[in-house]
């Protein structure tokens, strides 16, 4: 209902329709972003100045200008402001309380559910460093996030313990990811306290692993319980596991011609665990000969049993794209959020929208990156993603300066 005061505007556009991302709408066309709004009952019910399909938008956009205020992010969004000047519209950029409620309308839900439809691996098949043996090679690990320091960010999600029984300075959150190694793309991610441990978060990922895919992992992740369910969803896996008193002792069963060889798990820990039918494993066993006196030995677990599918040394190799992981996480967290920057979001539920807009936005120039270097003949692993960073701020407010 039209309240006292009120002035019909001129146009029948609304913010919504002026707003511009740029090149992140290739990856989230505003229908698929208003289905999921829809979905999540996130719908605005009348008229807003800040209607839910900008406030997705905005919270993408937080993530390429983490530096800059609730305005600076919304001038960027809304091309500058060029369209009042064009378009000879007025505008009145809303405050930072009205930005703030806006985004709590939203809500964490809609960001989520958001990567959820539009992640996926991207590499095709012909680019470079996504297939091993004719499985697509992906990683997981985890890392951490610093959030602002709140008695609600601190009840919901805890912080690090550090020396003399003190603690951080801030709260953290926990992110575990599954990412591409040939590009470098997050195609699932799970988020949650720090008090959690990696593996328990990793077991909700497992449904986003299917056959065709082989699975890097490093040592922190193995055990019994967590590489049977890995197992029973059809992907192979290539993780590495301790060699102390503490890690895994596998029976052996029979040397293979390659070097590796063939052994069986199974727990001992209980006389129900000991009934249990062992599991059947190839084991690797190498150093890397890097000059010093006493190299580290290093042991794979994998179930591709056949050394005719995959040699040990392809094996050993293939393992240490583990590490683009590592650096898909550098890129999001030193490059796109800033070195040191804590995350800005006063509450879980709007941090947790914060860290899904990340994950959002580093996926779309991922994207991008493989489709430039796949179109121009290039592996995506060689693109910079500071550049293509760089480019996708300078296309927020000049759509269409994306080269292909």
């Amino acid at each position: 209902m039209p309240r006292a005061g009120w002035v019909k505007p001129e146009t029948d556009r609304r913010l919504s329709d002026l707003v511009s991302v740029g090149v992140l709408t290739r990856v989230f066309p505003p229908e698929l972003v208003d289905e999921v709004i829809a979905q999540a009952g996130r719908t605005e019910q009348r008229h807003r100045s800040l209607p839910a399909r900008v406030m997705a938008y905005f919270s993408i956009g937080m993530a390429l200008y983490s530096q800059g205020s609730y305005q600076d992010v919304l001038a960027q969004l809304t091309d500058g402001l060029s369209w009042a000047s064009g378009w000879q519209e007025s505008y009145s950029p809303p405050s930072k309380s009205a930005i703030f409620q806006a985004r709590a309308r939203l809500g964490s839900g809609p960001l989520a559910a958001l990567f959820e439809r539009v992640a996926e691996p991207i590499g095709g098949d012909d680019t470079p460093g996504v297939w091993l043996a004719g499985r697509r090679l992906v990683a997981i690990d985890g890392t951490c996030l610093d959030v602002a320091d709140t008695p609600a960010n601190t009840a919901h999600f805890a912080r690090p313990g550090v020396t003399k029984g003190e603690q951080a300075a801030f709260p953290q959150a926990r992110v575990v990811a599954l990412a591409e190694c040939g590009t470098h793309a997050i195609f699932a991610a799970a988020v949650g306290r720090y008090s959690q441990s990696e593996a328990t978060l990793t077991e909700s990922l497992l449904d986003r692993l299917e056959p065709g895919m082989l699975l890097t992992a490093d040592r922190g992740f193995f055990s019994y319980a967590l590489w049977r369910k890995a197992i029973g969803t059809g992907a192979d896996l290539l993780w590495r596991v301790r060699t102390d008193k503490a890690g895994p002792k596998p029976t052996h069963v029979e040397d293979l011609p390659d070097g590796s060889w063939l052994a069986h798990l199974h727990q001992t820990h209980s006389a129900a665990a000991r009934r249990e039918e062992p599991i059947p494993v190839r084991v690797l066993d190498y150093t890397i000969e890097d000059g010093r006196d006493n190299p580290t030995t290093y042991r794979l677990f994998t179930t591709i049993l056949d050394p005719d599918q995959a040699t040990a040394t392809d094996l050993a190799a293939a393992y240490t794209q583990r590490w683009e992981i590592e650096l898909t996480f550098d890129e999001l967290k030193t490059h796109q959020r800033g070195p040191r920057t804590v995350l800005r979001s006063k509450s879980p539920d709007l941090v947790l929208q914060e860290i899904w807009g990340h994950l959002c936005c580093h996926y779309a120039i991922r994207s991008l990156m493989t489709q430039a270097a796949l179109h121009a003949g290039h592996d995506p692993d060689r693109v910079s993603f500071v550049a293509a960073l760089r480019i996708t701020r300078a296309t927020i407010a000049q759509p269409g300066a994306f080269p292909p």
